[in-house]
């Protein structure tokens, strides 16, 4: 077997790799399969698609990962020990992953060798509002949340970036109470509408900030000055007394009420000494456990990767962890992106592209890109914390077709550094696209965290590039820079050209595709041309696929249980899904319910079985959304019994059934058939 080819000190490849016999199918190249980024800060993607560092799925089905360096983390102990010494007596320490092209089994392996990846919260895969400004609690409180409410947009997750700090904006370590002057009192009212914190960190501090005397003395006098600023000093995380002196600075806004915390530009000149391990998988690590017991699942959004930055990974020299550990902790948000439609497109192939290298499934974009380019247009000014701001609106398309992106990625978060990132600041179109779509994303949080909670079970992640369910169709791995699936059962291929109305090239993969929005059908083994306006885009479910949802729109997921649930399926096969639920902090008690549709002898069936596990479920009315039913039927069955007509009703634009059952729990299935 060929080496990894950062370690000179394995051997080459065998001569039968150059040299096929005659006759002798000559084996595949050594190709890497996607790849991940520390971030993606500054990168504009109308330049191209930046590189990106190999990980574990390569074409030929084999991987060698070296760890020779990296110190071992024990999960249950938080204990840290560095490898023997190689003075005296070198050694190498690798694991062979062979898996063809079996790349979930790949997966899995590495999951049970690094872990899976963490199962967030369940309101975690809501929607996340996050903007570089400097806000105040009665602008969120008088302005921005009662519109959201107002325009009905769904929100989980309020960001408040790093201005919100004193005495210094960039690393304070307590509110600047001229803008919150109240910070408890701005918690408690964020969680009685349901919504969940997330305060922006830098990981330094000032010698004049008021806490610095004390963090001082719990570091025994060791933190040092830096070149982040004339009276700027940072931390040793692998020093015990630095890291709590680090930890203890987040202690007075957990008391106000915080959630979770975003841990931006990781890692400034604060580092972590211990062998082997680099500062951000180290840190991100102990910002989970911080936000534990706060969230039921600790985690901390961050970016990740750090040894890259750090210089390398693997081999006798090479500094640090690699890329297996931040899955476990860390929600990777990937920089500082510009807003152009090379960059959206970009970032099409860019989630499934990390998640297949790494196993990480919790990725975030900025949602609209980050920074403020040449051509945006409507630029505006508006008053908050007693200073005029300048605002730059991205074209109304380009921003709808933005967020139709993140309504099937991982993590949904609108952020930007200039603004105008929600749909009431763009025209009717745009406005009525982006609204429709961040309904549709919370109403998708069922399956999502169902998908998340396989993640967390087996490693393959929620967005998952095309030849991970297609290896051995070669269309999969031409089309995975602008398709994906989300889950095993939806395509998407995301609109990323301008145009109020645009087409898109989709590959379909061989079986019959429904169109999720128009209920049209697509012959698999071939690549066709999709049109899409600004209300639709290019998604679809393969035969037999199901997809549960929340039937009504609905504020966010803390304030509404799902006592009415949709199952939308597509012609042309059967299938089942499992839907998963708990408390959506804990999977201590847990219950799943499987959803199986079939098509016999002309009748096409959904039964929804009764929930199975120790998770409380109540009754609950369940909708049936039968995709690409040609024409209207004489009759549908609920039950035993024939439903009323006004029970259901048959789309002829849309050629889709929709059946609704009255609210049951019991031992019995809800079947649904027409």
């Amino acid at each position: 077997l060929a080496a990894d080819p950062r370690n000179p000190a394995l051997p080459p490849h065998p001569p039968h790799a150059r040299h096929t016999p005659a006759g002798v199918t000559a084996p595949q190249p050594h190709l890497a399969l996607g790849g991940y980024r520390r971030g993606l800060d500054g990168v504009n993607g109308d330049n191209g698609t930046p590189s990106t560092t190999e990980g574990l799925l390569h074409q030929d089905g084999w991987y060698l990962l070296d760890d020779t360096t990296s110190a071992l983390y024990d999960t249950r102990t938080r204990a840290v020990t560095p490898r023997p010494s190689h003075t005296g007596n070198p050694y190498q320490d690798g694991y062979l992953f062979a898996f063809g092209h079996d790349y979930k089994a790949g997966l899995r392996d590495l999951a049970t060798l690094t872990g899976p990846p963490q199962l967030l919260p369940r309101w975690a895969y809501g929607v996340w509002y996050s903007e570089y400004i400097d806000r105040t609690a009665a602008d969120y409180r008088d302005r921005i949340l009662p519109r959201f409410r107002s325009e009905g947009v769904p929100l989980d997750v309020l960001v408040t970036d790093t201005d919100f700090k004193a005495p210094d904006t960039w690393n304070g370590w307590q509110f600047d109470t001229a803008k919150f002057p109240d910070p408890a009192g701005f918690f408690a009212w964020s969680k009685a509408q349901g919504l969940h914190n997330n305060l922006n960190i830098h990981p330094s501090i000032m010698g004049s900030d008021p806490q610095f005397a004390r963090a001082q003395a719990t570091a025994k006098g060791k933190l040092v000055k830096s070149n982040c600023g004339s009276d700027c000093y940072v931390f040793d995380w692998g020093d015990p007394d630095q890291l709590k002196a680090y930890l203890d600075l987040h202690a007075g806004m957990m008391q106000q009420g915080n959630d979770i915390w975003w841990l931006d530009w990781c890692c400034d000149a604060s580092r972590s000494s211990l062998p082997g391990v680099t500062p951000d998988a180290w840190i991100n690590q102990q910002y989970a456990d911080l936000a534990a017991p706060a969230t039921g699942r600790g985690f901390v959004i961050s970016r990740a990767y750090g040894s890259l930055q750090a210089g390398g990974y693997g081999g006798p020299t090479g500094l640090a962890t690699g890329p297996w550990a931040d899955k476990r902790s860390t929600l990777h948000f990937t920089g500082d992106t510009s807003s152009t439609w090379g960059t959206l497109r970009m970032e099409v192939g860019i989630t499934p592209a990390e998640s297949a290298a790494t196993g990480m499934s919790a990725i975030s974009h900025d949602i609209g890109g980050h920074n403020d380019t040449t051509g945006l247009r409507g630029s505006e000014t508006y008053t908050s914390g007693g200073q005029q701001h300048q605002t730059a609106k991205l074209p109304d398309d380009l921003y709808a077709r933005w967020v139709q992106l993140g309504t099937f990625q991982p993590v949904d978060r609108l952020h930007s550094n200039h603004s105008d990132r929600l749909p009431w600041q763009y025209g009717d179109a745009a406005k009525a696209s982006a609204t429709k779509f961040l309904n549709l994303r919370e109403n998708l949080v069922p399956t999502t965290y169902s998908l998340a909670q396989e993640a967390a079970t087996t490693g393959v992640p929620v967005v998952r590039p095309t030849y991970l369910e297609y290896p051995e169709e070669p269309g999969a791995y031409a089309a995975a820079q602008s398709e994906y699936f989300y889950g095993p059962d939806m395509l998407v291929a995301p609109v990323t050209s301008p145009g109020t109305s645009a087409t898109t090239s989709v590959w379909f993969p061989p079986g019959q595709w429904t169109d999720y929005f128009t209920g049209k059908t697509y012959a698999g083994g071939t690549t066709q041309q999709v049109t899409s306006d600004l209300g639709t885009m290019p998604v679809f479910l393969r035969a037999g696929g199901i997809t549960a949802t929340r039937t009504a729109d609905v504020a966010n997921d803390v304030q509404n249980p799902l006592n009415r649930a949709t199952v939308t399926v597509a012609p042309g096969g059967s299938g089942t899904f499992s839907l998963y639920e708990d408390d959506g902090t804990s999977s201590s008690r847990s219950s799943s319910t499987k959803i199986t549709y079939t098509e016999c002898f002309g009748a096409h069936t959904v039964t929804v079985a009764p929930a199975q596990g120790s998770f409380r479920v109540a009754p609950r009315e369940w909708t049936v959304k039968f995709l690409g039913v040609p024409s209207a039927p004489g009759r549908v069955k609920v039950g035993n019994g024939w439903a009323p007509s006004s029970a259901w009703k048959w789309d002829a634009a849309t050629k889709t059934l929709t059946v609704t059952a009255p609210a049951h729990q019991g031992r019995a299935p809800v079947t649904v058939t027409y």
